[in-house]
């Protein structure tokens, strides 16, 4: 499984220049591979992705606290998507990519990358995965 790194350097807010397009086409490629015509239809992943989505607008329009009330929620996404895993929805390649992406969420920066990595991410998987 290849792992995200959102930031190339965190500190100096660079990102890896080839997050949005070779690492994100790489993981649609494993995770449709992994899941066959029965796991990870793009309805399922389509489900996390717009939760992160609507997270990350609560946090850019400043309608929520993000320490307080959004990291809590984006946090509370790898316990929904173990549990789809648990339903056998979802593969341990999309449970890994989830948590490691999720895991270096801190701030509504890290959330905006996160968010753009899914949609780079759900838009190479639209090709890769089952229909």
């Amino acid at each position: 499984m290849t792992s995200i790194k959102l930031w190339k350097d965190k500190d100096k807010q660079q990102l890896d220049p080839r997050l949005f397009s070779e690492r994100a086409e790489k993981l649609a490629q494993e995770v449709a591979q992994e899941g066959g015509k029965h796991k990870n239809k793009s309805s399922q992943l389509r489900r996390y992705f717009d939760e992160i989505v609507r997270l990350n607008t609560m946090a850019q329009s400043g309608d929520a606290d993000m320490e307080q009330q959004v990291l809590p929620q984006v946090h509370m996404l790898v316990a929904k998507v173990v549990y789809a895993k648990g339903r056998k929805l979802v593969t341990d390649s999309f449970v890994e990519m989830m948590k490691n992406g999720i895991e270096q969420i801190d701030n509504q920066k890290d959330l905006q990358v996160f968010t753009n990595f899914l949609e780079s991410f759900m838009g190479f998987y639209k090709v890769y995965g089952p229909n």
